[in-house]
């Protein structure tokens, strides 16, 4: 019974979390690294905690209250918390767990100094590492002392801080469970932490070393500053050595103490060089016997090192894998796609399956490998072309990667399918007929999917679907719709650098894309205030509305028609539905809900549009930007004619003007007919999940999300589902929401951030890249979810990222600001159609900018003035 509740540290692996908590298996696991020094202990497993539960009855009452407050009521759970841990300690440790304890104690020494340490089942995992939730007791001397320091540890698991963090992650407090770690003390000369890789950047290939006097606790606590070693290839390549004037000590009677370093050691190292690079062939060892970077804790006493901790890094990038250790950069597609959260997989390997190119996987996002790019100095011209009108901030993050020696390869001018090859299609007749043809197409080979996929289902549904994808990049590849889409682009391009050379006038050409005709995006943000006008004159409806806002009842559709002007406001919704309900917010993610599945992500947008505006606002709304953009052709060109050689130039700024006018709106096309085939999969593939749920295979059609395109069609054909599989899945998805994708990521794991290297930005602003000429000063309104928002005509939105189905929101805003984005991703294509001044690719702006502040959009200039 008694190794029930006390393993000693050589029974232990890395495979009983549940036993012994995080830290306890990752110490059992480094114990039996060969070369690795473990100072000895034992671990009192999660069985003692459960059982010390039990024998409180009344803990299982506030455990459920526990479970019930919101994390933002602290009062609440500091109350709770502080109940549960008293409660705890005041059971104190059985008889019997005590006897096993005091046995081990006696085999270890008796009156030795021991150092009690809390693990929890949810604490050092690879995707949370919880570190600091709970408590650590050092320099514990004597059984009963020891014991007292085990209950200690077992009510830390409800400290407020750890209570708040499992809340916030969605962890329920009552399969979290607690064993505590008990090892001989080590009293060391210097300590530290020890990164195997580098924290800040995420290089794989560099470590990076912490290192103070005495215990570590100085560093933990931010007494001291340490210093800092750098490691690459078994080299010091930088270190600062910090004046460390103070150090944690343990004190004969028990416990420690600070104390001042003697002044003529202050500003020596802690370690020499050679001390560090042993310590990092250590850490590689760790490393490489736990499969990722770890964060380790380590000591150094008369005999050398002792390893004390080791956990791994859990906010480091994932790599996407390859089959070569070749360098390899990669750019982010989310960045580009306005979608930078992380997919399921089923989302991820379905865009992975209909993209134009191939694409790679981490952390939850698909990149692209540009290498083979970068080689070739024709290449790189045009894809550094490409990214600095996308995203500057890309751009000058490649170049950072291209003038490191050696990174990127050398090859000749001979990478076939670049962008400059792409590049060199015909100049497009500026004819409307051919967006119109190029439309009709694409509905036509959207019906024909609609009507051949209801027929297919099991294995015959992914044999078609396989055909399907090869019809899908057909469509997106078509020569035509490509020139069609550059014609627009390259016509704006022309228009603002020679209109700039020619009238010294920055970005003309957003004023005159106001109301660019077949613009599917901007049609569907009008086409809600039309819904709205159909339901503003029912007070019923709307009050019916407000009521359903927020609340997941997808079937209150149905309830209108019972309301007076009901049966006119279902209509009116579900023919904007019919129209767009395949859209949705991270709508490249096929497991997204969409409109048509929760028509209640739509209300909130209704309903401002109801409160914000009077009958009639979409019709006047394309009008005025029509006539804007009509009276500015005419202001320009009567400009231009006034010039030297005016009539040519004239003459050419109106041949472009056109062309933008013809096909700019087509550039939002393409995406909607990717969308509309998704929605068509997804509900092929729904049908499917519900028959493996009649069928016993799957709990829920949801958990299909979990899988790639290629395990749903083995489960398919099987009928039978890895369960282990999907809940990993669900647990990395989850963690995978903590982790920002960079813009561009190498192989080392590096991720490289680009900087706008502007110096006509006033001090203090907040730099971006201008999209949508103008300035408005505002009300900010920093909106995460587009369900949450909530505004006001005049607001200015800040937000992350704005896909298509955030266009229902610009038209009651004054501005727009996005952290994501460039000259021709949607949220600034939609911006210059309505006339929003804007500005993208603004640096944590959800967190510099506060709701509610006032402030400037620079739209002509790229910059945000934050206002008294």
């Amino acid at each position: 019974m008694t190794g029930q509740y006390v393993r000693g540290l050589e029974e232990i692996d890395e495979s009983q979390i549940a036993v012994v908590g995080g830290k306890g298996a990752h110490l059992g696991g480094l114990s039996r690294i060969g070369g690795v020094r473990v100072p000895a202990g034992f671990c009192v497993t999660t069985d003692a905690f459960r059982r010390v539960v039990a024998d409180a009855p009344s803990l299982a009452d506030r455990l459920d209250q526990l479970s019930r407050p919101d994390p933002d009521d602290r009062e609440t759970i500091r109350t709770l918390s502080a109940e549960i841990r008293r409660a705890v300690e005041g059971i104190g440790v059985p008889d019997e767990i005590a006897a096993a304890i005091t046995r081990k104690l006696g085999r270890l020494g008796e009156h030795a100094a021991y150092a009690v340490r809390s693990s929890a089942t949810a604490e050092d995992l690879p995707t949370a590492s919880f570190a600091g939730q709970q408590d650590t007791y050092l320099n514990v001397m004597g059984p009963t002392a020891v014991l007292r320091h085990i209950s200690r540890c077992w009510a830390s698991l409800f400290t407020e801080r750890a209570v708040i963090y499992r809340v916030r992650n969605g962890i329920d407090h009552r399969t979290v469970h607690m064993a505590v770690v008990v090892q001989r003390m080590v009293l060391p000369y210097a300590s530290g932490i020890l990164f195997t890789a580098d924290p800040v950047t995420g290089n794989r290939k560099v470590a990076t070393v912490d290192a103070g006097f005495g215990l570590g606790e100085a560093l933990v606590s931010g007494l001291v500053n340490p210093d800092v070693f750098r490691v690459r290839d078994g080299e010091v390549v930088a270190k600062e050595i910090a004046t460390k004037e103070r150090a944690v000590q343990a004190l004969r009677s028990g416990g420690t103490q600070e104390v001042a370093i003697d002044p003529r050691r202050q500003g020596q190292p802690a370690l020499t060089d050679a001390q560090v690079v042993e310590l990092v062939r250590l850490g590689r060892r760790i490393e490489a016997h736990f499969g990722r970077p770890q964060d380790i804790e380590w000591c150094l006493a008369d005999d050398g090192f002792q390893i004390v901790q080791s956990r791994p890094i859990t906010t480091l990038f994932p790599i996407p894998e390859t089959e070569d250790e070749d360098p390899h950069v990669y750019v982010s597609v989310g960045h580009g796609q306005m979608m930078t959260d992380p997919m399921k997989p089923l989302g991820f390997s379905m865009w992975q399956l209909t993209a134009m190119v191939a694409m790679h996987e981490a952390g939850g996002r698909l990149f692209v490998d540009v290498t083979q790019r970068l080689a070739s100095p024709a290449s790189r011209a045009a894809l550094l072309d490409a990214m600095g009108k996308s995203d500057p901030l890309i751009r000058d993050a490649l170049e950072t990667v291209i003038e490191r020696d050696g990174f990127v390869p050398s090859l000749p001018d001979a990478v076939p399918g670049g962008p400059a090859a792409r590049g060199a299609a015909a100049p497009i007749e500026t004819d409307p007929a051919v967006v119109t043809e190029l439309i009709e197409r694409s509905q036509e080979s959207v019906a024909a999917l609609e009507r051949d996929i209801r027929t297919k289902s099991g294995p015959a549904l992914f044999d078609f679907l396989l055909e399907a994808f090869v019809e899908h990049k057909r469509v997106l590849s078509d020569p035509l719709s490509y020139r069609a889409l550059m014609a627009g682009m390259d016509a704006t391009e022309w228009l603002n650098d020679r209109l700039r050379e020619w009238l010294g006038e920055k970005n003309a050409a957003d004023t005159l894309t106001l109301s660019a005709p077949d613009n599917v995006t901007s049609e569907m943000g009008l086409a809600l205030l039309d819904v709205a006008d159909v339901i503003r004159p029912h007070s019923e409806v709307v009050a019916f509305l407000q009521g359903v806002e927020g609340v997941e009842d997808e079937d209150f559709l149905d309830e209108l028609p019972k309301l007076s002007g009901g049966a006119e406001a279902r209509d009116a919704i579900e023919a904007y539905l019919d129209r767009y309900g395949m859209r949705c917010v991270g709508e490249i993610d096929i497991t997204r809900p969409r409109w048509r599945e929760r028509p209640t992500l739509l209300v909130p947008a209704l309903l401002d549009n109801v409160r914000n505006f009077e009958p009639g606002a979409a019709g006047r709304r394309f009008e005025e930007g029509r006539q804007r953009a009509r009276k500015k052709e005419q202001e320009v060109l009567a400009r231009l004619r006034a010039l030297p050689d005016g009539e040519q130039k004239a003459a050419e700024a109106k041949r472009m003007i056109d062309r933008v006018r013809t096909f700019i709106g087509y550039r939002e096309y393409p995406k909607y007919d990717i969308v509309s085939r998704y929605f068509l999969y997804k509900q092929a593939l729904l049908r499917e999940a519900e028959g493996l749920v009649r069928a016993g295979v799957l709990p829920v059609p949801e958990d299909i999300f979990y899988l790639t395109f290629q395990e749903l069609g083995d489960v398919v054909r099987s009928h039978h589902v890895d369960e282990r599989l999907v809940q990993e899945r669900k647990d990395a998805f989850r963690a995978h929401h903590a982790l920002m994708p960079p813009r561009v990521l190498t192989s080392d794991g590096e991720a490289v951030t680009g900087a706008y290297r502007r110096d006509d930005v006033p001090a203090g602003a907040l730099v971006g890249l201008a999209v949508s000429a103008g300035t408005v000063e505002g009300r900010a309104r920093v909106v995460l979810d587009m369900a949450d928002a909530d505004l006001e005509a005049g607001d200015i939105l800040v937000t992350a990222f704005t896909d298509p189905s955030w266009s229902p929101l610009f038209v009651g805003i004054a501005g727009l600001v996005t952290e994501v984005g460039g000259l021709m991703t949607h949220g600034a294509v939609i911006a210059r159609e309505y006339g929003l001044p804007a500005v993208v690719g603004v640096e944590q702006a959800t967190r510099l900018i506060r709701d509610g502040q006032r402030i400037r959009v620079h739209g002509t200039e790229g910059y945000v003035g934050i206002l008294p």
